[in-house]
């Protein structure tokens, strides 16, 4: 691993908040938001993959750069794949870090942290998750839960992704963050295998992964950031980052 590119998918038609990409937080669209605090990560050059030419307006005039990708895309995965053969199609960068576009409020650390299981051979493809302090949230099937194996201090071995309780008993839960890491050829095999059972059936992509014998690594991190999917959490957004930006 020695050559990240961040690609960061954006998507106009969201069926619960259409537009967000553009949606105004503290002047600014929230994918700007996002793409400044992807660059500031300073892991590598940054490019937002987007779906329409207003967004990639946006982030240009920002001084940004972004791709245009078809907007039929079924996932994140599947655009970041169309973009990063326009913008490195020598295959230069070997590792592609994946920032979800609605996450306007991730930290530095925490898109750093998706890198570190990576150097480890034998991983595949980095993820990140928190533990659970809300209650109502053990519950929240919109609340992923991560399983897997302790294999070092603050990292597992993924065994499984699920919106159910789980796993059983006493000891944290972990809540899912999808922010991801992929070796590139990992990468390439994953968007080139069909939808898988327990994918379709739990709504979960990464299963995908863990049923094609992929390996999945996943860092704790101290806190989840904010994912942007309703005008609730956009309004919440706006909170957070005027807070931020006054103190």
């Amino acid at each position: 691993m020695v050559n990240p590119v961040v690609l960061i998918p954006a998507r106009m038609a969201s069926s619960r908040l259409p537009g967000k990409p553009l949606a105004d937080i503290c002047g600014e669209p929230m994918i700007v938001h996002v793409w400044r605090r992807a660059i500031e990560a300073g892991i590598g050059p940054v490019f937002v993959a987007a779906d329409d030419s207003c967004v990639a307006a946006a982030v240009e005039s920002a001084g940004g750069k972004a791709v245009l990708t078809r907007p039929g895309h079924q996932s994140g995965s599947d655009r970041i794949f169309e973009a990063l053969g326009a913008v490195d199609p020598a295959g230069a960068f070997d590792t592609i870090v994946n920032v979800q576009g609605d996450l306007p409020t991730v930290e530095q650390a925490t898109v750093r942290a998706c890198l570190v299981p990576l150097a480890d051979p034998a991983v595949d493809i980095a993820t990140l998750a928190t533990p659970i302090t809300r209650s109502g949230e053990k519950d929240d099937p919109n609340v992923v839960k991560a399983i897997g194996t302790e294999v070092a201090p603050g990292r597992l071995k993924a065994l499984y992704f699920t919106r159910a309780r789980a796993p059983w008993g006493e000891g944290d839960l972990l809540h899912h963050i999808g922010l991801y890491a992929y070796r590139r050829d990992a990468l390439r095999v994953f968007v080139s295998t069909p939808p898988s059972p327990l994918e379709r059936r739990e709504k979960l992509e990464q299963l995908r992964a863990l049923e094609a014998g992929m390996r999945i690594d996943v860092m704790v991190v101290d806190a989840a950031p904010l994912g942007v999917d309703t005008p609730e959490d956009l309004e919440r957004a706006r909170e957070m980052l005027i807070g931020g930006l006054l103190r």
